[in-house]
């Protein structure tokens, strides 16, 4: 089974453990705005997720994959993550990235 992990730069991080075997990652930006970050991973048993909110403060939560869709194979989550950011004219483009961590939100100069 396959499962998509997003993380919001700003708002919050989703990280995998030793239970899900990262495969790749994408970007999602919307009118040149970094919006969010996915990372595409073949789940090896059940677990729990980390999301951690960004900020001071900011909690972490540990979720059951249970509650993640699954997919059965790596291509129906990547067309899945295509018709998540797929608006008809709009700019929005999904682009590969590197299999770290999210990026962070830049800081106000």
């Amino acid at each position: 089974m396959f499962v998509i992990l997003t993380s919001k730069p700003g708002q919050y991080r989703t990280q995998a453990n030793a239970d899900i075997s990262l495969l790749e990652a994408w970007d999602y930006h919307f009118c040149g705005r970094l919006l969010a970050h996915f990372a595409v991973g073949e789940l090896l048993r059940e677990t729990k997720v980390q999301v951690i909110e960004d900020g001071p403060g900011g909690t972490t939560n540990q979720v059951p994959s249970k509650f993640l869709e699954r997919f059965d194979s790596l291509e129906q989550a990547r067309s899945e993550l295509q018709h998540l950011c797929q608006f008809g004219a709009l700019d929005a483009t999904l682009t590969p990235a590197p299999l770290t961590a999210p990026p962070a939100t830049p800081s106000a100069a």
